[in-house]
């Protein structure tokens, strides 16, 4: 989300006269975010081509990370270019329509990140409370049928920077009413948790005649299987909230506090942009967290990336 509550360089009259950093400080914004574009590109396409190729990670509950994972990559294309040439031009240079587009597709894509963690939640709650009857009714219809959800609600939420009239002008900012701000605010931070625990998974018991016992003991070792993955699944899920919640609230408190004291709580402009661009780098670190906290996708991505080689060789 673009930073609002704070005065913006790019509303100074003379921000297109003179840069607002030095040649030195440019440079290393510039590096800082091509490094983190080019991460998010590369380590969500990574996660979508895993996941669509690795039988080991083509269960229903992971096509919430394939749709997570895309509304990464969108930020990185459609958000994150416009972002940084404000930051290092000091003004909006791209007219007012396209205003207004960036400011709506911003606050749909972090909504609608927001959205995928609620419902990978609401689906891990699920599988912890009603681990039998999930396990029927769970299907790829069924998670797409939560993605759409998803996505429809982040556009109902994104659609107030859409309305918003914006002459063209040198700035380009949300809407700094209070109850929107807050509004945001409130529903970026209050993620659910995810569920904890394990399904009571019904008991096999002990077979009376010798020729069930081969077939309770494969029905044994799947369940243990399925719940062993489930466990893993609910790691990454967890970690993957936590990162959230540490790389965007600063920048929300912060973002609310300017709407509640106005000019009575001072926040430094290189501190508040410092916390929008952390939220930013939140979109690159899921795949690094799949990767240290999932053998599954380990394994995957380490033989996406070993291909060029074996071709060479």
């Amino acid at each position: 989300m673009e930073p609002a509550s704070l005065p913006n360089t790019s509303g100074n009259g003379s921000g297109a006269g003179s840069a607002p950093h030095s040649p030195a400080a440019t440079g290393l914004i510039l590096l800082a975010a091509l490094a983190v574009l080019l991460a998010t590109l590369v380590g969500n396409a990574l996660v979508v081509v895993a996941i669509s190729t690795s039988r080991a990670l083509q269960a229903p509950q992971n096509l919430f990370l394939v749709s997570l994972a895309s509304a990464d990559i969108l930020v990185a294309i459609l958000v994150l270019p416009f972002s940084l040439a404000n930051e290092v031009m000091g003004y909006w240079y791209f007219g007012g329509l396209w205003c207004s587009l960036y400011l709506a597709l911003d606050v749909l894509l972090c909504t609608a990140s927001i959205g995928h963690l609620c419902a990978i939640s609401l689906d891990r709650y699920w599988a912890v409370t009603r681990a039998a009857r999930l396990n029927l009714r769970r299907s790829p219809r069924r998670v797409k049928g939560m993605i759409g959800a998803v996505w429809a609600a982040a556009a109902l939420v994104a659609l107030p920077p859409l309305l918003r009239p914006r002459p063209g002008g040198r700035e380009c900012q949300l809407s700094q009413e209070t109850w929107y701000v807050l509004a945001s605010s409130l529903l970026a931070v209050r993620s659910p948790r995810p569920a904890g625990g394990e399904g009571k998974v019904p008991g096999v018991g002990m077979p009376g005649w010798r020729r069930r016992s081969q077939h309770q003991s494969v029905l044994l070792c799947r369940r243990r299987l399925v719940r062993a993955r489930e466990r893993r699944f609910t790691v990454v899920l967890a970690v993957v909230m936590g990162a959230f919640v540490l790389c965007w609230f600063p920048f929300f408190f912060t973002y609310s506090l300017g709407a509640l004291c106005g000019q009575g709580c001072h926040i430094s402009k290189p501190l508040f942009n410092f916390f929008f661009w952390i939220g930013y780098c939140n979109s690159s670190v899921n795949p690094l967290i799949y990767t240290l906290f999932n053998r599954d996708f380990r394994a995957a991505f380490r033989r996406l990336l070993a291909v060029p080689l074996r071709q060479r060789t």
